[in-house]
């Protein structure tokens, strides 16, 4: 039986050990993210706008998406968008890149982890970046588990070049890995052959849900392995679309109660179509998530 002593003793340790690693059990909750897929028509047009309109809303934090073929970040090098970012008091601690094993009229794209990757991770060093996310893959890079081996080798690799630069891989989920070949999912085939170190994944709910998938269940088989998840919700109909977080079907009340023992670090609200302005879309989200995940 626990005496008082030793649940003294066993509580100060512990304590402890969450001073010496404040993040290894909870992400840190001030950080609500924004994708600015979401936004891209407004950060098209007026980045510096778009990014204040997007913190007086009232996120803290967001994911970039344009660095793959353009090598800058929306228009801009490193330098400049970083500071672009800190006059706005946002970070980004994440943004997305692309394999680069597709060819974009006939040509092979820089900025990808098959192509000038050791710039494009010195870019992301320069900006702040903690993780480098590959996005999504092509039809052209995908086809048989022997080829989604051979992703998840350049991932790892990709992984490396990472690491040496203190910035963690990601590999951010569609529903097409979750198609069967040969009784397993592709996905499944990179989590078991890229690095677990070197290749960590952003999960997305959408997607996720939408391949009849449970989220919670991957994280329980997976733990440790999701440092980044994208908050994005489906609608309860037959088309089950994109809706805004809360809208939804998703459960992510009970999805957060996993958060500790998936790894989560940082979370992005993405709604890749909006039913009217994104901005309305992107504030019914982030109320949501204040009043009730965070």
């Amino acid at each position: 039986m626990t005496n008082r002593r030793t649940f003294i003793k066993t509580s100060v340790l512990l304590s402890a050990g969450i001073l010496a690693a404040p993040n290894l059990f909870a992400y840190d909750k001030k950080y609500i993210g924004l994708q600015l897929y979401t936004v891209r028509d407004y950060m098209a047009k007026d980045p510096a706008a778009t990014l204040a309109q997007v913190a007086q809303i009232g996120y803290t934090s967001v994911e970039g998406a344009t660095y793959t073929g353009s090598e800058q970040f929306y228009g801009m090098d490193a330098k400049a968008f970083g500071s672009l970012l800190k006059q706005n008091g946002l970070i980004m601690p994440s943004s997305h890149y692309r394999l680069g094993e597709e060819l974009v009229n006939g040509a092979s794209q820089k900025g990808t982890i098959l192509n000038d990757w050791n710039k494009a991770v010195d870019d992301a060093a320069n900006v702040g970046l903690k993780y480098m996310v590959c996005a999504y893959l092509a039809d052209s890079e995908r086809g048989s588990l022997d080829h989604f081996k051979k992703v998840a080798e350049d991932l790892s690799k990709g992984g490396e070049a990472c690491k040496k630069a203190g910035i963690q891989l990601c590999y951010h989920n569609h529903d097409f890995e979750f198609i069967q070949q040969d009784g397993k999912y592709p996905y499944e085939t990179i989590l078991a052959n890229a690095d677990k170190d070197l290749v960590k994944m952003e999960m997305d709910m959408y997607w996720v849900t939408k391949a009849n998938q449970d989220p919670v269940k991957l994280i329980n088989e997976n733990p440790g392995r999701f440092p980044l998840w994208h908050l994005k919700d489906m609608n309860n109909t037959t088309e089950r679309a994109f809706t805004e977080v809360g809208n939804g079907i998703i459960d992510f009340k009970r999805i957060f109660a996993s958060a500790n023992k998936a790894g989560l670090k940082y979370f992005f609200v993405e709604q890749d179509k909006c039913p009217g302005d994104p901005y309305d879309s992107i504030k019914k989200s982030i109320s949501y998530i204040k009043n009730n995940l965070v």
